[in-house]
């Protein structure tokens, strides 16, 4: 690979939130039949996929994906370019777009799948590896999470992840920072949201931009990673961090309490042995 023209912009970090995971459903005869000249012992249909949150664009940064899957699976190095998902979605309308690098299976049993990134090569960014387990039945911390998902029809295993680049070039910052608008807008439009909004993730209303950092502010069916979302695990850490400050000062009182306890045994038998 060449290296790319320009300096690097110097103590800039641009970030770009995307997520990755599969999505599977059990084979039934209502809304999920098992198709013609799929083995028999298969039981579930499933997917895995790298997409933009609230299904932006990151064809723009990301230009291929990578998707190892068992090896008992017939051509089980799927790669995905972004060129082709382009070109064939030309002419379509937004509806109807391919949006996220996706391969879709089926199979019965979980395995570990390596999802390899390639970025654009203005990025000079080298490949990354991430590693996702295919959940195919229903997980969660407790039961009840558990049968939530079992009633919803889909084990969803979907993780968020933000992408950093740092000090990245000067052409790969132009196409960072350039043309955030409004999702399904022209790209050739005056680009709606440039500025400051669209890069922070900050959005002031409710939608977010395309080519930006902007995540949705409320969660919504299909879509569950939000600024909600971030709360809610804040919430959730803080409480846990509660929980354990209480156990820690609990386990405190009972040490020392212990402390005093053997301290005492311990002058009762020196003066027991004076005494003898």
């Amino acid at each position: 690979m060449a290296p790319p023209a320009g300096k690097r912009v110097k103590g800039v970090q641009i970030y770009r939130p995307f997520i990755y995971g599969t999505t599977a459903r059990p084979f039934n005869d209502t809304d999920n039949p098992r198709p013609a000249g799929v083995p028999a012992d298969h039981t579930h249909s499933w997917q895995v996929f790298v997409k933009g949150v609230d299904d932006t664009d990151i064809f723009y940064w990301l230009r291929r994906v990578q998707f190892k899957l068992h090896e008992s699976i017939p051509n089980h190095l799927r790669t995905i370019d972004a060129e082709t998902i382009i070109k064939e979605n030309e002419g379509k309308p937004p509806s109807q777009r391919q949006k996220a690098f996706v391969v879709n299976e089926t199979g019965w049993g979980e395995f570990e799948i390596t999802i390899r990134l390639y970025y654009d090569s203005r990025s000079s960014e080298k490949p990354q590896t991430l590693y996702h387990h295919l959940r195919l039945h229903p997980y969660g911390r407790t039961e009840a999470e558990k049968e939530a998902m079992r009633n919803g029809g889909e084990v969803v295993a979907w993780v968020y992840e933000e992408q950093l680049f740092n000090e990245p070039f000067e052409d790969f910052y132009k196409v960072l920072t350039t043309g955030a608008r409004d999702k399904n807008a022209s790209a050739g439009g005056k680009g709606k949201g440039k500025g400051k909004n669209a890069q922070s993730g900050e959005s002031g209303g409710s939608e977010v931009k395309e080519r930006s950092a902007m995540i949705p502010l409320t969660n919504r069916p299909g879509q569950p990673f939000s600024r909600e979302t971030e709360q809610l695990e804040i919430k959730r850490l803080k409480e846990a961090e509660e929980k354990v400050d209480k156990m820690v000062l609990e386990m405190t009182k009972s040490v020392k309490a212990k402390e005093a306890e053997l301290a005492a045994l311990r002058k009762a038998a020196a003066a027991a042995a004076s005494n003898a």
